[in-house]
């Protein structure tokens, strides 16, 4: 069904919960992963007198890419294929929503996988959600998967069962 899928990662739980939905659509359609951490910093800080702004862009990159070489791995344990990708919030009054859909129009996605809440804490309550925004500007399907996500059931019946039951259950079947 899809064949290219960006899933916008921060580090976060939420975000880890929408990179496991992510991997498990694109093992199911053989579909090309690509991970997406964005940078985003406040264009007073970079242009404050004395600050060497250099210091946070260097820090927020090697963030990036650590979250990325862990996606990498796990991608890599669930077969899939794809690329990790760092990008920084374009000119001013560029957003984390509006670089996340600037990715998906590039590349281009069929489906874009996000988690419903990241690390933007009281920022939210000002400006509204990085995903509800996307969601609002978004040009290919959007994926919100809940902070609150519940593990999908086993497949297996008895997977998780006490040991004791599932021998006693094999037994009897026997």
């Amino acid at each position: 069904m899809y064949s290219r899928i960006l899933v916008a990662i921060d580090g976060s739980r939420t975000s880890s919960r929408a990179l496991d939905v992510a991997l498990q659509i694109a093992a199911d359609n053989a579909a090309t992963l690509e991970t997406l951490y964005v940078i985003d910093f406040p264009v007073a800080v970079l242009d404050a007198p004395g600050y060497d702004s250099s210091i946070f862009l260097d820090a927020a990159r090697a963030e990036g890419q650590r979250i990325g070489a862990d996606a990498a791995q796990r991608m890599a344990a669930h077969g899939v294929k794809g690329t990790q990708l760092v990008l920084e919030t374009g000119p001013i009054g560029e957003d984390i929503a509006a670089t996340i859909e600037r990715a998906a129009r590039a590349w281009p996605a069929e489906l874009l996988v996000m988690g419903t809440h990241g690390r933007r804490g009281w920022r939210h309550l000002m400006l509204g959600s990085v995903a509800e925004r996307t969601l609002r500007i978004a040009t290919c399907p959007v994926l919100l998967v809940p902070a609150r996500m519940v593990a999908a059931e086993p497949k297996d019946e008895l997977a998780g069962a006490p040991a004791d039951i599932a021998d006693d259950t094999a037994k009897a079947s026997s």
